[in-house]
């Protein structure tokens, strides 16, 4: 088994570490009942946007809300509106559907970046936690040139040659299962097994550059 390591290293935002948040109480979010731009029958094309309602104050959503870029002075948070759905302290951004069933499929531009985290996280999740940190959230990550699956604070790294310019992701609910898929061939670089039992949304984490994402996307045929 791959040895894990140093989720301290890999998680910060302003000089803040895992070890630093992790006496701090978590409270889950109650949010309040919105629209949502997926359906959860299994034959419909996952579909979202980014949801402006949660990104961390150094995040700017641009290309009609599809796309996130990372501001390392970001705005003064006093000048954000204050929500329960934002996140305070770390720089994560939600998309603004709920998944609580079905096969969904959807693609990253990463090109841009050389520290993000794409994946999941259940929709009440603690606004107080960065991605991965939890048992509600369940992530790929590249940091230092190297990937890495993470979810409940732990950190095993990921075989992957190179740095692929568009990467996707498959969501199975049922089946609890979540895998990083090379686009080009396409096939799964990496699985990772949970039980989902509550609403999903797709979750992003990024420190330097930007993202796009593409949603609406079939499953592709090798991987049905």
């Amino acid at each position: 088994m791959a040895a894990a390591v140093s989720a301290a290293r890999l998680c910060r935002l302003a000089g803040r570490t895992v070890s630093s948040l992790s006496a701090r109480p978590r409270r889950a979010v109650s949010l309040p009942d919105r629209r949502c731009y997926i359906s959860t029958s299994t034959g419909n094309n996952l579909q979202f946007r980014l949801d402006e309602r949660t990104a961390h104050s150094s995040l700017d959503l641009f290309k009609k809300d599809t796309g996130v870029i990372y501001r390392i002075l970001g705005l003064d948070p006093s000048h954000v509106q204050d929500n329960p759905e934002r996140f305070r302290d770390w720089a994560v951004v939600f998309g603004d559907g709920k998944i609580t069933s079905g096969r969904h499929y959807w693609e990253v531009t990463v090109k841009k970046s050389q520290e993000f985290r794409l994946g999941v996280a259940e929709a009440q999740m603690s606004r107080e936690d960065c991605v991965g940190t939890n048992s509600s959230s369940w992530v790929f990550g590249y940091a230092q040139r190297k990937w890495f699956v993470m979810t409940s604070n732990k950190i095993v790294p990921v075989t992957l040659v190179g740095k692929p310019d568009r990467l996707g992701i498959l969501l199975d609910y049922e089946a609890g299962l979540l895998a990083l898929v090379d686009v080009e061939k396409p096939r799964i670089i990496h699985t990772l097994r949970a039980q989902f039992k509550v609403p999903l949304c797709p979750a992003f984490g990024l420190w330097d550059g930007e993202l796009l994402t593409h949603s609406g996307l079939e499953v592709p045929e090798g991987l049905k």
